[in-house]
């Protein structure tokens, strides 16, 4: 008996390798008899051993020459729990982990008499079999064995903490570790980890940075420094890393411009070595970091004008989503662009859901382009009433987007076959919004006892755009009997636009306030920006206010702020 158990763990490893389909398969879906309450089995052994004769079945497929080399799955079960006792701490931990990989029943007798042993035999677990029981448990589901071996875990992880040599084991137990881990430990596993990086390999730097998002920790040092050998080393690295890469960095709330610049500029360059999902899918992150990746954008713009058609129904809306919410201008390629665009998204507008249509003519709005197709199937009775039975919950981002519709129809004034307007009822309810107290005391104290200039406070222009401030004045070298009074006075909008309006480390606005500034205009505003960021410094503030009002104290400045950068 004790010749075959160790025959049988030397085989885990080649076992769970050929049936790796097992657990996904539901090879091992027969529950225990204390799980499930059925008559026919009687003991938990025996479920394991039904459903180890079920997998066998399946095995029993597989050609000759595999075959021969596999240990039968019954006698593999029932020798690993009679002799768990007898079992090596490391061959311990590596059986539970096979377990697992094929699929028997986590709550069966074999897989909690190897947890309780565990739990026993804890304390003289080396490195490796502690960053082998910490893989497994990351997946278990929860119980009292689970959990109780969870908690004795980090116990011993935190005693022997400054033991850890290995950075994958390291990451391995921070992993383990997870969300609840206390801000003591997240602390003492992050000057190990900073201890540690001169041996991070390419690989354990993109580990580390998911290993943190995993942990919901953000350590600024730690990135730094794996953003910066990510970046001294983005030719090496594969596209699922390196999405994983910014997918983490995302959960982390920290972006790094110089890093998704070189990203950027690094896919730009290699562009047909990448396949088109992939470059929609570094888009997309990037969108959602609110970077604007230039160079990328503008290389991938060119493929979409070569062969528009290779687009899918997805694909388009989330192309139409990164541009028009990145505020990109593609220049001479522009109107080229978003005619490919269009003359893609005409053979798909009678599959589109009402929703879907909704958000493309919202995205095109954004851009500044009316194509007449999907506008006019869009405000057709049938699509508004699908639309009008949508859940309330989601009303409200529909509502915001009928509103930009609405008001590009109105005020932009597109060349249509016919004329178009969205119904008052699909409008909502107009946006409350307050300007900051901080921004109105500034400027009472900077305007408020001129007499040619008038302030008003929190304006609402066409029912829906609220101005934080107008500022009134009359306009020099004007003859009062050639102009009229409208004329004679220059109103500037004064705005206070969140941070997050902006595309990263840049003063371009973003989709729905770069629309905004471009009705504001067509209404006779001038729109003068100033950041949440900029006035926090009062001082500042005050000076940005004069520069931006009053440049040369003749003439003004149509010119935004520069965006002060900072992390989400």
């Amino acid at each position: 008996m004790r010749r075959s158990l160790h025959y049988c763990i030397s085989q885990w490893k080649q076992y769970s390798l050929v049936s790796a389909s097992a657990k996904n398969s539901s090879l091992w879906n027969l529950q225990s008899a204390h799980t499930r309450g059925t008559r026919h089995i009687q003991t938990p052994m025996v479920a394991s051993l039904h459903s180890a004769e079920r997998f066998h079945s399946r095995v029993s497929r597989l050609g000759p020459e595999k075959k021969e080399h596999l240990p039968n799955p019954l006698m593999m079960l029932e020798n690993a729990k009679m002799n768990v006792g007898s079992i090596r701490n490391d061959n311990l931990a590596y059986s539970l982990l096979a377990m697992v990989n094929l699929g028997v029943p986590q709550r069966s007798r074999v897989v909690q008499t190897y947890l309780r042993a565990c739990q026993e035999k804890l304390n003289d677990f080396d490195e490796k079999s502690l960053s082998i029981l910490a893989t497994v448990l990351e997946d278990m589901e929860r119980s009292p064995n689970v959990d109780a071996l969870k908690h004795g875990l980090r116990m011993v992880i935190e005693a022997r903490l400054p033991q850890i040599t290995n950075v994958v084991a390291l990451q391995t137990v921070m992993r383990l570790l997870g969300k609840d881990t206390s801000l003591d430990l997240k602390r003492k596993l992050e000057q190990k980890a900073l201890s540690m990086t001169d041996q991070f390999s390419p690989p354990n730097t993109h580990y580390m940075i998911s290993t943190m998002a995993k942990m919901g920790f953000y350590s600024k040092p730690l990135l730094q420094i794996c953003t910066q050998k990510i970046a001294d080393r983005i030719h090496e690295i594969p596209f699922n890393r390196l999405l994983t890469v910014l997918q983490s960095l995302r959960e982390l709330r920290y972006r790094d411009h110089a890093l998704f610049t070189t990203i950027s500029n690094y896919i730009a360059s290699t562009v047909d070595i990448w396949s088109q999902k992939e470059i929609i899918l570094f888009l997309s992150v990037f969108e959602s970091l609110a970077f604007c990746p230039a160079a990328l954008m503008a290389a991938f713009g060119e493929k979409v004008i070569a062969n528009p058609n290779a687009l899918t129904l997805k694909d388009l809306l989330c192309v139409l989503k990164v541009y028009s919410s990145l505020n990109f201008d593609l220049q001479q390629n522009r109107e080229a662009f978003l005619q490919s665009i269009s003359q893609a998204l005409d053979s798909y507008l009678p599959k589109m859901s009402a929703y879907d249509l909704l958000k493309t003519c919202y995205y095109l709005c954004l851009l500044g382009h009316f194509p007449s197709a999907p506008l006019e199937n869009l405000l057709q009775d049938s699509t508004l009433e699908v639309l009008r039975s949508r859940a309330e919950k989601q009303l409200r981002r529909q509502d915001q987007m009928f509103q930009t519709v609405h008001l590009c129809l109105h005020l932009d004034q597109p060349v249509l076959p016919r004329p178009l307007s969205v119904p008052p009822p699909m409008l909502g309810g107009v946006p409350a919004n307050e300007a900051p107290v901080k921004l109105l005391q500034l400027l009472q104290r900077l305007f408020g006892d001129q007499e040619d200039v008038a302030l008003q406070e929190t304006v609402a222009v066409e029912n829906l755009y609220s101005i934080d401030a107008v500022i009134s004045r009359p306009v020099a070298n004007h003859s009062e009997e050639t102009c009229s009074q409208a004329e004679q006075t220059e109103r500037i909008a004064v705005l206070c636009p969140a941070s997050s309006a902006f595309c990263f480390g840049t003063s371009t606005p973003r989709g729905p306030l770069a629309v905004k500034l471009r009705h504001l205009k067509v209404l006779g505003y001038l729109p003068i920006l100033i950041t949440e960021q900029e006035l926090k410094s009062e001082e500042n503030a005050a000076e940005l206010l004069r520069e931006r009002i009053f440049p040369d104290r003749r003439t003004l400045s149509s010119k935004t702020s520069s965006f002060v950068e900072h992390d989400l």
